[in-house]
């Protein structure tokens, strides 16, 4: 009969979270986990802008895209108060002609649109403001 000999070292050793994303392991960043910790929180709302090249001016009416923020449906008032606030936006930073800086303009609806609508929902969605110029 073989003899079973247990060597128990008290030591204290490195120990870490190991992530594992489909086939990776250990190379989810902290900026992934932060964003997929927010979009489960509160959800992402798209904002497509599409902006005349000539005028800087918004032509036509944002279109939005909520998932996991609010039911667009049900919210119609606070969408016609966001497209407004976008249009404003976009045409208060571009309207003055010459060269647009759209990664200001971008900042901007991210940042005020943001703020709006913590105010009417006390919630924060990622905001992803897509501008495409024609």
């Amino acid at each position: 009969m073989a003899k079973l000999l247990i060597l128990v070292e008290k030591k204290t050793v490195p120990s870490n979270y190991v992530m594992v994303d489909g086939l990776g392991i250990g190379d989810v960043g902290e900026v992934v986990l932060r964003d997929r910790q927010m979009l489960a929180r509160d959800g992402m709302f798209v904002i497509v802008v599409i902006v005349d090249k000539q005028t800087g001016q918004v032509k036509g009416s944002p279109d939005i895209i909520s998932r996991g923020f609010v039911y667009l449906r049900e919210s119609k008032e606070l969408l016609a108060q966001t497209r407004k606030k976008v249009i404003e936006i976009v045409n208060r930073a571009a309207g003055s002609g010459g060269a647009v800086n759209w990664s200001y303009i971008k900042d901007e609806i991210r940042n005020k649109i943001g703020q709006f609508l913590y105010t009417k929902t006390q919630r924060r969605p990622i905001i992803l403001p897509v501008v495409i110029e024609v």
